[in-house]
This record gives structure tokens, C-alpha cells and sequence, in this order.
């Protein structure tokens, strides 16, 4: 990810969580652990290169754990760390303010 220029705290999170996939796939995994696929079948218009790369970028943040399960084939599963957690407010916000703009 890349450094902050102005070192606004805003700009911060926006580093964390910007682009169009992040805060939603957060949101998703706030109702508890999800494998890959779940993921994907939550989210269809992502594509697995996106999915991937974003669960990579929200795992470096430290605000998913990724869990690999010694099965055949591998069983891969994600899941929000306490900090991840910390974004419940976040996404009760978005989805308040996505239901106002909706019904304008």
C-alpha cells in the first residue's frame, strides 16, 4: 500500500480501505468467519484476482487472519481480527447512508 502525502487521519483509513471491494468485504465478514468461495458467492461481480489481492491488502492491515486447514484439497478461511472488528460503526454508517442515497 502507499504512503499517506498529507498524514490526515482520513487518508489513512481510505489507504486501508479504499477501492470499491475492501469495507465490503469486511462488512460481510462481520457475521463471522467465510471461506473463499462463500466470499465470492456473496460478492459475484468481484473477480477472484480482486478478491484475492484485497483479502491479501486487509490481512497485511491486520484486520484479517487468514486460516489454512490441513484438508485435500486445502481449506482456506478468513475471518476478522479485533481490529477488523473495529469497523462494525464503519459499516453501519455506509449502509445508513447507502439506504438514504437510495431512496433520494
Amino acid at each position: 500500500m502507499k504512503d499517506t502525502v498529507s498524514g490526515c487521519s482520513v487518508e489513512e483509513a481510505m489507504r486501508v480501505l479504499g477501492g470499491r471491494w475492501r469495507l465490503l468485504i469486511a462488512s460481510y465478514l462481520l457475521d463471522g468467519p467465510k471461506r473463499f468461495n462463500a466470499l465470492r458467492r456473496d460478492i459475484p461481480a468481484i473477480s477472484q484476482r480482486m478478491l484475492t489481492l484485497d483479502l491479501r491488502a486487509l490481512e497485511e492491515a491486520g484486520l484479517v487472519t487468514r486460516t489454512v486447514f490441513p484438508t485435500v484439497p486445502v481449506t482456506v478461511e478468513y475471518a476478522l481480527t479485533e481490529d477488523g472488528r473495529r469497523l462494525e460503526p464503519v459499516v453501519a454508517v455506509m449502509k445508513t447512508f447507502g439506504l438514504w442515497l437510495k431512496s433520494r
